[in-house]
């Protein structure tokens, strides 16, 4: 299974991003999707998740209003549009799989996922 996310990169505040992940290896339809970050010196934080239909989303309150996650499920994508980014939006940001939770409200926590990409460094500058 591999998940390679990629979008990162430097952008000033107000500014936007689209990052993806493009999964293979895994039968997409079946996993929940989801975006963690990770800033310097912080614990992994869950941004947003999305059923295995691309039909429910979820969102932590930092992000929600500002954050779109989205899937496209004939080309095992998911995407996460980043807008009004603000520099504590600064961390790396990781695509995750989960093939377990029965639902999005059980798939907040990082333990949840069973697969990983490597991230992608996103940089807000004020």
């Amino acid at each position: 299974v591999q998940l390679q996310a990629s979008g990162g990169g430097l952008v000033q505040a107000g500014g936007s991003l689209r990052l993806s992940c493009a999964a293979s290896g895994l039968t997409f339809t079946s996993y929940v999707m989801a975006w963690f970050r990770q800033a310097p010196g912080k614990e992994r934080e869950f941004v947003a998740a999305i059923g295995r239909r691309g039909d429910i989303t979820y969102y932590s309150d930092s992000v929600k209003g500002r954050f779109t996650i989205s899937r496209d499920n004939a080309k095992n994508t998911v995407f996460l549009q980043m807008s009004s980014l603000r520099p504590e939006d600064t961390a790396v940001y990781y695509c995750a799989a989960d093939r377990r939770s029965p639902s999005l409200s059980a798939a907040m926590g990082p333990n949840a996922y069973d697969y990983w990409g490597r991230g992608t460094l996103v940089t807000v500058s004020s």
